[in-house]
């Protein structure tokens, strides 16, 4: 599907699969904004189900599977364009992640995204600035969540400095309130591992670097209406009214006896790990009150989007950023990009994927292909793959880092050498077009390659057909094209010239 093919989308969705709960949110496109019109949230407590060698029990998986089926029922008949699926930091460090996803994204119907730490902190931030009035000042924003907790400085709808510490209120609540007890000692001691963990990153995040501090997601929720119902503030945590909770904990000396308005029974179970952290956040970056958002992580999807419907791409901006930071040559770039979207046009019709997505991959990974040259010439398709798949790209989900990462490692030399092959035809014949663009455009010069035409009517054959006499008067790129036709018959594929 083209671009200009795609429908005009009025009804979008997010959903947020976090190591606690589980949310969708619906919304509706009217005039450019958002209005949101219907949500579900589910208490999963996948971030439980962790055990310490990092596996996921088959309960919490299947607690995901159903939640997401019930979720699923509602996003029938939506538009997929109009639905992007993120999950956290359960999903980030499972070691049995792949199964987990597999079976929710079928359960759900729709691709699940698994985004790093500081995209997750990125987007935060975009649903929380959405959220709350315009603010000439610098925020900072704390989201504490099942298992991470993360911390942004920004201004307006820009994040400027933004972190992920793997803590959280599931995972700390486990690990020092795993009985329900709630005493001074396991209190003071979940409250130093967090100031351990926030001191790592508090000379950049301290007061002084922002004006306002804002809470967003469940733990600051719950606080700040457990202060407001109990006449401590007007809803705004606040360093006394901390202490003031922490007083009435020690009084109740068990979470499943703490009966405070405010403080729902399924949020009971985690609150204590989410208190220490909002504590220790408090202590170490000098906050006095902070108030506390709507919006957070799923707004913030919603808005992302938003923004892609109207062509405000965080990934092209990602991109552009990138071939400035290593210094692209862009005049080689594009001739790539413009070489391997006309071989694209020419299989698109045995494609499985998306023609739109199909794009999408080429044209970034024929734009930062030669990345790596800032680092070394030789093995340049190594470094490039390597800064794509561990660098940290606003707007990217892990899936695209490692598809892109893929094409530039196998965009040249032997293709045997790949440390991880394509399960899937389609990207194959996504490097298959790499490749040749880039080979057809080693002299770097604007010259027209010859009239070429690339047919792919079986699935592990290639014929590429040039123009007559051209491979006659241009000896070398024969040469290249002979030793290129070698790589694929190494992989078990045919490339034959005509």
């Amino acid at each position: 599907m083209k671009a200009a093919d795609l429908p005009l989308l009025t009804d979008i969705a997010a959903v947020d699969l976090g190591s606690n709960s589980f949310h969708l949110q619906m919304a509706r496109v009217v005039d450019d904004q958002l209005f949101m019109h219907d949500s579900l949230r589910e208490v999963v407590r996948l971030g439980a189900g962790l055990d310490q060698n990092k596996m996921l029990s088959q309960d919490a998986i299947q607690r995901a599977v159903a939640c997401l089926r019930r979720f699923g029922e509602r996003l029938r008949g939506l538009d997929p364009h109009g639905v992007r699926a993120v999950a956290t930091n359960t999903f980030r460090v499972a070691r049995n992640a792949g199964e987990l996803l597999e079976r929710a994204q079928h359960a759900l119907g729709f691709p699940i995204e698994i985004i790093a730490g500081r995209e997750e902190a990125r987007m935060i931030f975009l649903g929380v600035s959405h959220s709350l009035p315009p603010y000439a000042g610098r925020r900072l924003v704390v989201d504490i969540g099942g298992g991470s907790t993360e911390f942004i400085i920004g201004q307006a709808f820009e994040p400027q400095q933004m972190e992920s510490l793997y803590m959280g209120c599931v995972s700390y609540s486990l690990r020092f309130f795993s009985d329900g007890k709630l005493s001074e000692d396991n209190l003071r001691r979940a409250e130093i591992a967090a100031r351990t963990e926030i001191q790592s990153i508090r000379h950049g995040f301290y007061a002084g670097h922002w004006q306002e501090a804002v809470g967003s997601s469940g733990t600051a929720r719950a606080l700040g209406e457990m202060m407001r119902l109990n006449g401590i503030s007007d809803g705004t945590i606040t360093r006394s009214g901390l202490a003031e909770l922490k007083a009435w904990f020690l009084k109740a000396k068990d979470v499943r006896k703490l009966n405070v308005p405010g403080l729902s029974e399924e949020r009971k179970a985690v609150i204590a790990g989410g208190f220490a952290i909002m504590t220790a956040a408090f202590a170490e970056l000098g906050i006095e009150r902070m108030t506390v958002a709507s919006g957070a992580l799923r707004e913030g999807v919603l808005y992302e989007l938003l923004g892609r419907m109207h062509h405000q791409d965080t990934r092209e901006v990602t991109v552009r950023q990138f071939q400035r930071r290593y210094h692209v040559d862009g005049q080689q770039a594009r001739r790539v990009q413009a070489l391997a979207l006309d071989l694209l046009e020419q299989i698109a019709p045995r494609l499985e994927m998306e023609w739109l997505e199909a794009r999408q991959y080429l044209s970034w990974a024929a734009r930062l292909h030669e990345i790596g040259i800032s680092i070394a010439h030789p093995g340049y398709h190594k470094h490039s793959a390597y800064i794509i798949e561990n660098a940290d790209m606003p707007g990217f989900s892990r899936r695209d880092q490692q598809i892109l990462s893929l094409l530039l490692r196998a965009q040249r030399r032997a293709l045997t050498k790949l440390p991880k092959f394509p399960t899937h035809d389609d990207h194959w014949a996504l490097i298959m077009i790499l490749r040749l663009a880039v080979l057809f455009h080693r002299n770097r010069m604007d010259v027209r390659p010859p009239r070429m035409r690339l047919d792919w009517n079986d699935s592990r054959r290639f014929v590429l057909k040039l123009e007559e006499n051209w491979l006659k008067n241009n000896p070398l790129t024969e040469a290249e094209l002979t030793v290129e036709s070698a790589y694929w018959k190494d992989v078990g594929f045919s490339l034959i010239l005509e």
